[in-house]
C-alpha cells in the first residue's frame, strides 16, 4: 500500500512569472470545463477521455502535451467523486493546475522547482521551512499542484509517495472517545479538555458577530448626518471592518486544524510505544442526528463547527504513517453502556453509574466510553478471539455487595 505526503511550500514569484503562471491556470481550467461539458459524462477514465478529446483540447487551447494528460485526469476524478456523492460536476476554478515529472522537478542545491507553463518553463524558489527541508532532502518528487491561495500567493502542492510499514498483529487496543466537554479521552485516561477550547471559539464568534454587524451598519444615511457619516459609523470604519474580518478569515479553522495534529500526533505516539490498535467512534452522519433535537442557535452552533472526521483522518493517515492500525467502530450506546459489565447505566454530564445492582460502576463518563470502544476494539482485532462484550453476571454475583470506583 501507497501513501503519498503533500508539502504546502509557498513560491516567491516575480509578477512577470505570475501572470505566466495566471494564463496557464486559466487555460488548464478552460480545458477542464471543456472536457466536462463535451466528452461523455458516463466517461471517468482518464485513458478513455484522453482518446476522445486530446487532439481538440490541443488545437483549443494550446497546452503542453502533459498538462492536458492531466485536465484529463482531474475530469475524470471529480466525475468518479460526484458520482459516488450522487451530484453533478460544478465546474472548475482557475487557480490551480497539475503537474507530473516532465512538466515539473525539484532541485534540491538551491531549492528551487522548475515548471512548465504556456510560455516558458519557470525557475521558482522556494520558501521552504525546516520542516520542509527535512522531508525534502533527498527525495525526487514527481507530481505536485501548483495553486494560488486565498491570499493571492501562488503555493505548490509537492507530493511525496512512500511505502509505509505493515501493521503489526497486536492484541493491544486504545479506545479513544469523542466529545465536546473532553475532544478525546483516551481508555488510559488522557484527555484534551474542551472547556478552554469552547471559550476561544465562542471568543471567535463573538468578534465576527460584532464585525460584521458594524461593517453592515448604516447602508443610508440617516435624517440630519453629514454626507459621509452613517448611522452605524463612517465609510473607513465599515472598511476597516471589511478589512480585519478578511484577516480574521479563516483564523478558527487553522486553530482546530492545528489541535487536532496535535492531538492525533499523541494518540499514535502512544499506540506505537505500546504497540496497540487504535479504535475510534464511527460518526459519519451525526450531525444530521444532532440536528434533529430541538436546541438553541448556540448549541447548534458549537456542536455543529467541531471537525470530528478532520481528527479521525489525521489519526488514519498519521497510523499509515507509523504501522498503526485504526479501526472504527458503531457508537450505538458505548457512552451508555457499563464497560464492567456490559449493561446500559446512566449519565448525566461527566458522570456515568451503572444501573446493574451486581456491579454498580461509578465514574468518568468520557472514560467508560473510551473503555467501551476498547472492547469494541478489541472484538474486531480479534475476530472469533474475544469474549470481552460477553456479559458475566455470574461472576458478579459471587459478590453482589461489590461496587467499582473509577476516575472522574
Amino acid at each position: 500500500m501507497e501513501q503519498t505526503l503533500t508539502l504546502v511550500v509557498k513560491l516567491n514569484v516575480e509578477p512577470e512569472q505570475a501572470d505566466q503562471l495566471e494564463e496557464t491556470a486559466q487555460a488548464f481550467a478552460n480545458a477542464c470545463s471543456w472536457i466536462n461539458e463535451n466528452v461523455n459524462h458516463r466517461l471517468t477514465n482518464r485513458n478513455s477521455i484522453q482518446a476522445v478529446c486530446y487532439s481538440d483540447v490541443k488545437e483549443r487551447f494550446g497546452l503542453k502535451a502533459n498538462h492536458i494528460v492531466r485536465a484529463c485526469a482531474r475530469v475524470g476524478a471529480n466525475r468518479s467523486t460526484a458520482k459516488a456523492k450522487g451530484r453533478k460536476v460544478k465546474g472548475f476554478k482557475p487557480t490551480s493546475f497539475d503537474c507530473d515529472g516532465r512538466t515539473f522537478s525539484f532541485r534540491e542545491k538551491d531549492w528551487t522547482v522548475s515548471v512548465t507553463t504556456l510560455g516558458k518553463r519557470l525557475r521558482l524558489p522556494l520558501r521552504a521551512s525546516n520542516y520542509h527541508r527535512g522531508k525534502l532532502t533527498g527525495q525526487k518528487p514527481t507530481s505536485a499542484q501548483i495553486c494560488k491561495h486565498k491570499d493571492d500567493q501562488w503555493y505548490v502542492h509537492i507530493q511525496l509517495k512512500n511505502i509505509p510499514p505493515t501493521p503489526q498483529k497486536t492484541s493491544n487496543v486504545i479506545g479513544v472517545d469523542f466529545g465536546r466537554r473532553e475532544i478525546a479521552k483516551t481508555s488510559t485516561n488522557q484527555g484534551w479538555d474542551g472547556k478552554n477550547i469552547q471559550q476561544k471559539r465562542d471568543r471567535f464568534s463573538r468578534v465576527r458577530a460584532s464585525l460584521q454587524k458594524k461593517a453592515s451598519q448604516g447602508k443610508s444615511a440617516s435624517p440630519g448626518v453629514s454626507p459621509g457619516v452613517y448611522a452605524g459609523g463612517t465609510r473607513s470604519s465599515r472598511r476597516r471592518c471589511r478589512e480585519v474580518l478578511k484577516r480574521l478569515s479563516g483564523r478558527e479553522k487553522r486553530y482546530q486544524k492545528w489541535l487536532n495534529h496535535n492531538i492525533s500526533k499523541q494518540i499514535i505516539e502512544e499506540a506505537k510505544q505500546t504497540n496497540s490498535t487504535v479504535a475510534i467512534e464511527d460518526l459519519t452522519g451525526i450531525r444530521e442526528r444532532t440536528n434533529q433535537k430541538p436546541r438553541n442557535k448556540t448549541e447548534r452552533r458549537r456542536s455543529n463547527n467541531w471537525a470530528f472526521y478532520q481528527l479521525r483522518t489525521f489519526l488514519e493517515y498519521k497510523g499509515i504513517k507509523e504501522g498503526i492500525k485504526v479501526v472504527a467502530v458503531p457508537p450505538a450506546y458505548t457512552s451508555q453502556t457499563c464497560h464492567c459489565c456490559n449493561h446500559i447505566g446512566i449519565r448525566t454530564n461527566k458522570n456515568f453509574k451503572c444501573s446493574n445492582q451486581f456491579c454498580g460502576w461509578i465514574g468518568d463518563a468520557d472514560l467508560n466510553g473510551a473503555l467501551m470502544i476498547k472492547k469494541w476494539g478489541c472484538s474486531i482485532n480479534q475476530p472469533g478471539g474475544s469474549e470481552v462484550l460477553s456479559c458475566r453476571i455470574s461472576r458478579a454475583t459471587e459478590n453482589p455487595n461489590r461496587a467499582r470506583s473509577g476516575l472522574g
